[in-house]
Formats: C-alpha cells, sequence, structure tokens
C-alpha cells in the first residue's frame, strides 16, 4: 500500500506559478512511477507528469516547457512546479503512483492522493 497526500493547490492570476507537493508513505513507492493527473469540471481526466524511478519524466504536450515534475526521495516528496499558468490550467490535481505503468499512458494507477485544487484567473 502506498499513501499519498497532495498539497499546495491555491488561486493565482494568469501568468503566475504554484508548486505542488505529494507526501508519500508506505510500500516501496520509491521504484514506481509517480505522477500528476488533473480533471477541470466536464473534462477527462488527464495525465499532466510522469517521473519513474530512474527519474526520468515525461509531460503532456499541454504543459510541456511550463511544468517541470521531481521528486526527492530523501524527503518521500513528488513535486509539480507549474509556470507561465494558463486558466486553461484550472483543475483538481492528483497525485497518483503505479508500481508497473508509465502514467502518462495508463488512466487507472492503483494509487491516488486526494486531490488539490489549482485556480488560474484571466
Amino acid at each position: 500500500q502506498v499513501q499519498l497526500v497532495e498539497s499546495g493547490g491555491g488561486s493565482v492570476q494568469a501568468g503566475g506559478s504554484l508548486r505542488l507537493s505529494c507526501a508519500a508513505s508506505g510500500d516501496t513507492y520509491s521504484t514506481y512511477y509517480m505522477g500528476w493527473f488533473r480533471q477541470a469540471p466536464g473534462k477527462e481526466r488527464e495525465g499532466v507528469a510522469c517521473i519513474d524511478s530512474d527519474g526520468s519524466t515525461s509531460y503532456a504536450d499541454s504543459v510541456k516547457g511550463r511544468f517541470t515534475i521531481s521528486k526527492d526521495n530523501a524527503k518521500n516528496t513528488l513535486y509539480l512546479q507549474m509556470n507561465s499558468l494558463k486558466p486553461e490550467d484550472t483543475a483538481m490535481y492528483y497525485c497518483a503512483a503505479d508500481p508497473s505503468y508509465h502514467l502518462l499512458y495508463w488512466p487507472s494507477p492503483d494509487y491516488w492522493g486526494q486531490g488539490t485544487q489549482v485556480t488560474v484567473s484571466s
């Protein structure tokens, strides 16, 4: 079992920045694929970014160049640095983990956080 707890959401104006954090505990999550999903009202959930056990990162085209995913294994924490935010980034953001599948290609990871809201105003 892996437990995930997000923090760091909030409201920001377009062009601003936020950093999301995800505190992880439990199983050997450091070997897992870790990442972030988001879901806006009326829209499907989408994978935003993924980092694997070796630290390789991948991003959805919609956030590439603006968002950076990272992890600190010593602190058991996953991060998502979000810069140049746009109103269309407004969504509930979820931390997720899966032992086997890359999160940009697997929509149903085994473990989820409770979500943190990000609101970007124009």
